[in-house]
């Protein structure tokens, strides 16, 4: 029981550079201060410090495919620092894809401890609905922005199946990425105030579906 309350504290511990990270990054933004573009390069890698902690848990394919979700994510969001010379935006959809069907494997292979529900539809629903409403301004990319769409669906659909936690990290990863489409294809039509909101919704859902699956993984550990 002590080994257990202290393992706890840690990884309870573990999270908080991320979450300082995506405090100063989010207000960084809203400020337009010159610090939101290297903060946001941080915001991954000590997403992955957690998850390192917790690489004693089983399955160890669980740990793996959190961390290749954290490592394609960070991809993502530094697309255009890492790879100067290359397309952002395509890269972009790319690194983020690849980390949504890591998500989607661990969701529906691990895990998982209840079935879709009914309601899940709803991600059908805003795939469709995004695609009719941007899909006039998506021009060349339209495909892969269906594409990306289907797997980002995919990712929040199938957290349904898994810890509350997890859940929600789905729908605010979701809502970060509905948001950052608009302010992609239809700029005129966002508030500055968005850009902001996109890294909030962001950060809560990357960590929540970090904190969820390992909160799983050691409720599973303990049973």
């Amino acid at each position: 029981m002590q080994r257990s309350t202290t393992d706890r504290t840690l990884l309870t511990w573990a999270f908080v550079p991320y979450v300082v990270i995506s405090i100063v990054h989010v207000v960084a933004l809203a400020l337009q201060s010159d610090i939101a573009s290297p903060t946001k390069l941080w915001l991954m890698p000590l997403l992955a410090v957690p998850v390192l902690l917790s690489a004693r848990l089983r399955p160890t394919s669980a740990i793996a495919l959190l961390l290749a979700a954290i490592a394609m994510s960070w991809l993502g969001d530094g697309a255009g620092a890492f790879f100067p010379g290359g397309p952002e935006l395509p890269l972009m959809l790319m690194f983020f894809g690849l980390a949504h069907i890591a998500y989607i494997v661990l969701f529906a292979r691990v895990l998982g401890v209840r079935r879709m529900p009914w309601w899940a539809l709803v991600y059908v629903a805003w795939w469709v609905l995004m695609l009719v409403v941007l899909g006039p301004h998506t021009g060349a990319l339209f495909f892969a922005v269906a594409a990306y769409g289907l797997v980002l669906g995919g990712t929040a659909a199938f957290s349904t199946r898994c810890h509350p936690l997890v859940v929600w990290g789905g729908v605010f990863f979701l809502i970060s990425d509905t948001v950052l489409a608009f302010r992609l294809f239809t700029p005129d039509a966002m508030p500055q105030w968005t850009s902001p909101l996109v890294m909030l919704t962001y950060t809560l859902g990357q960590g929540l579906i970090v904190a969820g699956a390992l909160t799983s993984l050691r409720a599973r550990r303990s049973a």
